[in-house]
This record gives C-alpha cells, sequence and structure tokens, in this order.
C-alpha cells in the first residue's frame, strides 16, 4: 500500500511539474508578446485551487487530474474567430487575441511550450551531472569466450577509458557509443595494470535494432559483471513447476552462462516448448532445473518469472565540474531528442514493435522507481520525460504544438487562415489519434502487467 501510494505521489509530481513547464512557456511567451491570457490551467477536471493574477486578468487553476494542462488565450478557438464573436470584443482586446496576431507571434506561442520542455531537461541534466551519478563503472568483469573483445585482446579488468575517442566514466556511456558504432569499427582505450594500451574492434550489424540489445555484452561479448536473479515467479507458471524461486541467482543455460538479462531473456524466447536447462545458486546450494516455456501469443517462449540483476563490481559516484556539466546537459538532451524521433521513426515503420510504447502505468512505474532511488536519478527520469514531451507536441497532428504550426504554415502560404470549420474537423480528427493512442499504450501498460 505504501509503494503504491509513493509510485502515485512520485508520478503525480512529475506530471504536474513537466505539464506545468510546458505551459508556462506558452504562457510566459504569449504574455511578453502582447497576447492576453485568459486562464492558465495545470490539469483537468474540477478546481482544486483558483486565484486570479494582479491585474485581474488571468486565472491560474490546479484542478484535479493532473493528466495535462492549457492556456486559454483570448481568440485562440475557432468558436471565437468569427465576425460576430470579434465584434463584441473592444479595440483592445481585439488587438491583443491570439488570431490577430502576425504568424510569427503565434508561431512562437505555439513553439514555446515544447522549447520550454527542452530547455528544463538540459537544466535537469546539468544538475544530475552536478550532483553526482552513482555509476556502474567502465571496467570489463566478463569476456564471452572466442568472442569479438576476447580476439581483440581485451580481458577481465580492463577499465575503459575512452570509447570512440570519447572519455567515458560509466558503462551506460560504452554502451551507448557502442550502439552508435554498429556496422563500422569501435576504439577503445584501456587501463590495464596502470598502463594504457588502445584495443580497435568490428561491431557486426545485428538482425534486431541495436536500441533493444546489449550490444557490449550481446554482440561485442564483453560485460561489467552481472548476476542476473529471480525477482519474483508467477504461480503455477512454467517457472514455478520447474522449481525456480525468487533470489535464486541465475548462472548459466543450456550450459552456456548468463552473464545479463537480455541474453537469458533471448534464450528462454528462442525456447519456447522445449525443456531447458538452468542452472541457478541458491544460498551455497548449486540447483540444476529442468523449464519448459509456454508458446505466448507471438509465439515466443515465456517462463512467468521477472529478473532483475545486480553489478558485482560496487558503484561509483561521478561529479562532473561547472563547464563539463554544462556540456552534458546540451549533449544529453541532444542525444535523447535523436533517439526519441528514432524510437518513433522505427515504430512507424514496425522497425521496433509499438508494443513498446508505454503509457501512464509504465511512466508512474518508472517515477516511482526512481524517485527510490534518489533525488539525482529521479532528476534524470524528469528530464528524459520532458525530452518526450517536447518531441511528441513538436509532431505535426492537429492539437499539438507541431499541429498549430502547420496551420500556420498554411495560412503563410495561401495568405489566409482555414476556416472555423476546417480547423474543428481537423482537431476532431487529431483528437481521435491522440486518443487511440492512449488507449493503446494504456493497453500496452495492461498487457505488460498481466504478464509479468
Amino acid at each position: 500500500m505504501i509503494e503504491t501510494l509513493h509510485t502515485v505521489a512520485a508520478f503525480v509530481v512529475a506530471i504536474a511539474l513537466l505539464i506545468a513547464v510546458h505551459e508556462y512557456g506558452h504562457f510566459i511567451v504569449a504574455r511578453k508578446l502582447g497576447v492576453k491570457v485568459e486562464k492558465f490551467s495545470i490539469g483537468f477536471g474540477p478546481a482544486l485551487l483558483s486565484w486570479y493574477s494582479r491585474d485581474r486578468e488571468v486565472q491560474y487553476v490546479i484542478a484535479a487530474i493532473p493528466l495535462g494542462g492549457y492556456v486559454k488565450m483570448l481568440g485562440e478557438n475557432p468558436e471565437d474567430q468569427g465576425d460576430e464573436a470579434k465584434l463584441e470584443l473592444s479595440e483592445e482586446d481585439r488587438l491583443r487575441a491570439f488570431d490577430t496576431q502576425p504568424v510569427w507571434k503565434r508561431a512562437s506561442i505555439a513553439v514555446a511550450g515544447p522549447l520550454f520542455n527542452f530547455l528544463f531537461a538540459v537544466v535537469a541534466y546539468m544538475v544530475v551531472g552536478w550532483g553526482g551519478q552513482s555509476v556502474l563503472p567502465p571496467v570489463i568483469g566478463h569476456i564471452a569466450p572466442a568472442s569479438i573483445a576476447e580476439q581483440a585482446g581485451l580481458i577481465e579488468q580492463d577499465r575503459i577509458i575512452k570509447a570512440g575517442n570519447e572519455k567515458v566514466h560509466s558503462w551506460q556511456q560504452v554502451e551507448e557509443i557502442a550502439k552508435s558504432r554498429v556496422g563500422s569499427s569501435l576504439a577503445l582505450t584501456v587501463n590495464r595494470g596502470g598502463s594504457e594500451r588502445d584495443v580497435s574492434l568490428s561491431v557486426p550489424m545485428t538482425e534486431r535494432d541495436p536500441l533493444l540489445l546489449n550490444i557490449a555484452a550481446d554482440t561485442i561479448g564483453m560485460g561489467p559483471g552481472m548476476q542476473v536473479l529471480v525477482a519474483d515467479v508467477q504461480k503455477d507458471s512454467p517457472a514455478d513447476l520447474g522449481g525456480l524461486r525468487a533470489g535464486d541467482v541465475v548462472l548459466d543455460i543450456s550450459g552456456q552462462p548468463v552473464t545479463g538479462i537480455s541474453g537469458f531473456i533471448e534464450s528462454i524466447r528462442s525456447q519456447a516448448g522445449k525443456t531447458v536447462s538452468i542452472s541457478v545458486q541458491r544460498g551455497d546450494v548449486r540447483v540444476n532445473l529442468d523449464i519448459s516455456p509456454q508458446v505466448d501469443n507471438s509465439g515466443h517462449g515465456r517462463i512467468g518469472a521477472k529478473m532483475t540483476a545486480r553489478a558485482t563490481m560496487p558503484a561509483e559516484t561521478y561529479h562532473m565540474g561547472p563547464i563539463e556539466g554544462v556540456q552534458y546537459g546540451f549533449t544529453r538532451t541532444w542525444e535523447m531528442t535523436a533517439m526519441t524521433l528514432d524510437v518513433l521513426g522505427k515504430m512507424l515503420t514496425s522497425a521496433i514493435s509499438p508494443e513498446n510504447l508505454g503509457g501512464p502505468i509504465a511512466i508512474a512505474q518508472i517515477a516511482g522507481k526512481t524517485a527510490e532511488l534518489g533525488l539525482v536519478a529521479f532528476i534524470s527520469f524528469l528530464a528524459l520525460i520532458s525530452v518526450n514531451l517536447g518531441v511528441l507536441n513538436l509532431l505535426p497532428i492537429p492539437v499539438l504544438d507541431g499541429g498549430h504550426l502547420v496551420y500556420l504554415a498554411i495560412e503563410k502560404v495561401r495568405g489566409a487562415p482555414l476556416s472555423p470549420k476546417m480547423l474543428e474537423r481537423t482537431q476532431f480528427v487529431g483528437l481521435l489519434l491522440i486518443g487511440a493512442l492512449m488507449v493503446f499504450a494504456f493497453y500496452n501498460d495492461i498487457a505488460r502487467w498481466l504478464n509479468g
């Protein structure tokens, strides 16, 4: 119960804060450009709190449902743009109405929301860099036999100093750089016993998208040294019937050492309907189990167990300097923006399954977990979600900021805005698209929750 309340609280704080940042971008730019703002609301539904600005012009609202927000500007809605509506306005209000502003002002207001999300991410990542990150050190803890890493001469306990000519201080950086080098070569500089040496290796193309793989472990054959543990076992599942228990440390599957969750899951997925031998460490005893993965709706194997991993090496705390922290803020925001666009593009082309799309439940779960890890981890999560909000709001879909920019581009080309009726129709289509996307994401959340 307490864990659920903690998750809900973290989710509400995250969503409310990021929506406030987004809407404040629209609000402050509109006010600075002289547009009359009538309401600034965080959330939808009944108002919990409401008050007016000093000039009595803007009504500020905190509503009961923290899953959105809006800035209401005079003349913004299609129903406000008819001749009769304009005649009811005073001369001063007509000059300050949104729809009477030049295209560049309206475009500035539309883009301000996503821009503030990106700026928030930049600042948040700066804070993460300065505050100190708990990172998995870039020390090789496992080399797979006959792997690319072994053939390149790498050995366990080598500490990677540079990857792709970039200085690295965490294993995550090594992995991200390795993903960007798929299909080409990767240069590494390692420290071995106090002396440095350079290593160059080839990173082959993969059948699955690199974003869904652990390239360092699954392709190159090197890892930081991880133990794969059983977090939970579903009752009467293949794992339960086969004798797997929560807390077991998985040693090998079908005789092959298990060094990461992705490798373990891939092995199970490929053995649907077959019996596999799994060795686990249970306390001081090694236990050999025979488990038969059942076939799921996609034809993949599933045993009904939740897995987790822990590093064999202790984490390190890395603090960035002032300038490095600023650079990290901009660089990390750009990297996350590019990654989000890449994932969206691959979902649209079916290169990545849309089943990977997460909704409110997934966001709430991650919010709760990162909040438990500490303030720095939670801020990093906020930065990532803020980038996602910025990107999604710039998509050219009616009712989103990107859709408004499309309207303005059309108006600029044809010399006149679309009719209120056309705006209403296209915005209705946009609402249907967004609604369908939300339902699909929510369905994915429920399916993942039910399937464990």
